[in-house]
């Protein structure tokens, strides 16, 4: 910490994550936090990131955070491809690290042909993905520096009252279902496996996939057992690029060796199952939910498309600055706008559980056991979906 008593941080990129990290901090009061330096790849736009967020410092080279005394953790809010060299690279340099979602991914190796999604086997990618995440597991492991796992949804209200009520009945999970569909992302390299490890299931689908995860986690605490994930199947494919350029118009999904669809079934140790949905093919907004069928309970998590506001307009007049859903394409008609989004799917409370696990010196909630477990079955998911058969993680 500085001479203030702040957590120094410092931020790796300046895009759509570094925006809902630093709109949740900003919300944060409880800890101090001094916004000390931000990079990117773009003068520009680090330039806006800095003057928007408040940053003291701002440049490109990564560098520049390794090397700085005072920053006591760094955000990695990049695209997956560089995670894990940073990763690395932060924790053998002292600092505490958050690392956006996915933990890491396969994104090609000299000699692959390309594009690697389409030619590379799920199998080798599934065996690299293990190495890459045993690679920073060892790092972190004999590093004295927290590692926190920036997944929101395990931070998200609904969520967390999910938790308690399990814990207090002690409920068993029976079945579980989650879900986040869009129209597919505003990022021009979604499309690319090499640039995102993957499409919808890594992109998207990791979210329900790891509130779940979670939550089973937390059965599991209570009733004083172990649960894990026996065996994964998975069902993916391309859809949208059979459409024509009149039929695609409204959809912004355009995969090249990625799947734009996917439906993945786990069954636990235990013997209950979970059905994971990530698409790119809803209009509309963003559907974002996560539902358990207990013994005794059944809880539905509704993060969006959440019905505490409606809005109905013929026109948008005056509306370019009004935020009402993500990925909406007009707001025009009948909508339900995104209120207190940082709150509702878990920004803040993440943020605010980081910044209190570097200053009081605790374990964050979401740590570096859900980040590798959600990864290998992300890519087990893949692995069996190329096979046709379930695959055990």
């Amino acid at each position: 910490m500085n001479k203030k008593g702040e957590v120094c941080l410092g931020v790796a990129g300046a895009g759509r994550a570094t925006e809902l990290h630093m709109n949740a901090l900003k919300r944060n009061s409880g800890v101090p936090v001094c916004y000390k330096h931000i990079i990117a790849r773009r003068m520009e736009q680090v330039n806006a990131a800095k003057e928007r967020y408040g940053f003291i410092n701002a440049s490109l080279k990564f560098d520049d955070l390794l090397n700085d005394p005072e920053i006591d953790v760094i955000d990695i809010c990049t695209p997956p491809y560089a995670h894990e060299d940073m990763i690395i690279r932060a924790l053998e340099a002292g600092k505490h690290v958050i690392c956006e979602k996915p933990l890491t991914g396969y994104f090609g190796l000299p000699g692959d042909k390309e594009p690697i999604g389409k030619y590379v086997s799920k199998s080798v990618m599934y065996e690299e993905v293990l190495k890459s995440i045993d690679r920073i597991k060892k790092v972190i492991d004999r590093s004295e520096k927290k590692f926190m796992y920036a997944e929101n949804f395990v931070y998200a209200p609904a969520v967390i009252k999910s938790a308690e009520i399990i814990r207090k009945k002690k409920s068993k999970i029976l079945y579980a279902k989650g879900e986040e569909s869009l129209k597919g992302s505003s990022s021009p390299v979604a499309g690319e496996w090499s640039k995102t490890g993957g499409g919808t299931f890594i992109r998207t689908g990791a979210h329900p996939l790891s509130a779940i995860l979670w939550l089973k986690q937390q059965e599991a605490l209570t009733r004083g057992e172990e649960i894990t994930v026996q065996s994964v199947f998975a069902d993916m494919g391309q859809i949208t690029s059979q459409l024509s350029e009149y039929e695609h118009r409204h959809i912004a999904a355009r995969p090249n060796d990625v799947e734009d669809t996917s439906t993945v079934i786990l069954t636990f140790s235990d013997g209950t199952k979970a059905t994971v949905i990530a698409t790119d093919t809803l209009l509309g907004g963003s559907k974002n939910y996560v539902e358990l069928y207990c013994n005794d309970a059944a809880i539905t998590c509704n993060l969006t498309m959440s019905d505490l506001m409606s809005t109905y307009f013929l026109d948008e007049e005056r509306l370019d600055d009004v935020y009402i859903s993500e990925m909406l394409p007009s707001k025009t008609g009948w909508n339900h706008p995104f209120l207190e989004d940082e709150i509702i799917r878990g920004y803040m409370d993440e943020m605010r559980d980081f910044m209190e696990a570097v200053y009081f010196d605790r374990d964050p909630k979401s740590s570096f056991s859900l980040a590798y477990d959600t990864v290998k079955i992300i890519y087990a998911a893949y692995k069996s979906a190329e096979l046709g058969v379930a695959v055990q993680p």
